[in-house]
């Protein structure tokens, strides 16, 4: 019984992370498939400073940044700028789209929480996601809740982990914005002037790119749902900048994601299969209309159908 148990545990993580591998490899068209949010958490863990961690994040050999928002066909400096409230630590990663224009890329939200303990998260823009991500700092310690489908069909693949929130305070960025008399970081950079140690590249097509975009993906991230840092979007609206360029240039690739489907089969324990597929359609009177389709064993299941209206004035 005990290694029955086991065996589903890890069918369970397994299967989890190959799908959110597999899924998160497809290109979207968006600009985010250019710019590596794992790599980007990872680069703050390493850096001693933001200045340090905005020099980690625009190296070519770290493969965090493949971005050429404004198609000058070079790759766009990123920039990174601190704002703070008590004990809230806000570094927003930008680019200079054009002389008047800028786009946030993420931003990294960090709270000490107390003594020696804090939390961070890295949210990629809407932007440039097409839905804000959130990813944090993962644990070889987490616990995946293991449900079987409702019919008997395996392991559900889309139950969030119980998760541990991971410790951050021992990272030497963290422990150094919390010093006393620090400053906030502001990037000395900008449209046009750049440091003497970068130097533009032509940006990677998506069949290079797609490994570097993946490498940093594994157990010590994981993408969640909920924000930790309180008050962080309140104390970043105002900084948040859009530009009308990168918007008017992803209109399309925004408007075909509008329109997602995820599909996965996964084999259970006993060799069963479930396939699981979800379609969300933003009609043109601002009403959705969700399907999820369940099938077994390669047979048609039952389709449902949720239709949600905006409420009437």
């Amino acid at each position: 019984m005990l290694k029955k148990i086991n065996f589903k545990a890890i069918l369970l993580f397994i299967s989890c992370f190959n799908i959110s591998f597999l899924i998160a490899q497809d290109s979207t068209g968006l600009a985010g498939d250019h710019f590596s949010l794992e790599a980007a958490l990872e680069m703050f863990k390493k850096a001693g400073s933001p200045e340090e961690f905005e020099k980690l994040i625009n190296e070519e050999n770290n493969k965090v940044n493949n971005l050429d928002l404004n198609e000058d066909g070079q790759v766009d400096f990123v920039k990174v700028n601190e704002y703070q409230d008590g004990d809230v630590r806000l570094f927003v990663l930008s680019v200079d789209v054009s002389e008047k224009e800028t786009q946030d890329i993420a931003v990294i939200e960090l709270e000490k929480t107390g003594e020696e303990s804090a939390v961070v998260q890295i949210i990629g823009d809407e932007a440039i996601f097409g839905e804000s991500q959130i990813i944090e700092p993962g644990s070889p310690d987490d616990y995946l809740k293991e449900e079987d489908d409702a019919k008997g069909n395996g392991p559900n693949p889309f139950l969030e982990a119980q998760t541990i929130v991971v410790n951050v305070w021992f990272w030497p960025c963290v422990r150094h914005v919390y010093t006393i008399g620090y400053r906030p970081w502001r990037s000395a950079w900008r449209w046009g002037y750049y440091p003497a140690w970068w130097i533009p590249r032509r940006p990677w097509g998506w069949s290079i790119w797609r490994p570097y975009r993946f490498a940093y993906a594994g157990p010590h991230v994981r993408f969640v749902h909920t924000r930790r840092c309180v008050g962080g979007h309140r104390i970043y609206a105002p900084y948040h900048r859009h530009s009308t360029i990168v918007k008017t240039r992803y209109a399309p690739a925004h408007r075909h994601y509008k329109v997602t489907k995820s599909k996965t089969t996964v084999t259970g324990p006993r060799g069963n299969k479930l396939t699981k597929s979800k379609t969300s359609v933003t009609g043109p009177r601002g009403n959705k209309v969700t399907r999820s389709k369940t099938s077994t064993g390669g047979n048609s299941g039952k389709v449902k159908q949720k239709r949600t209206s905006p409420r009437k004035k």
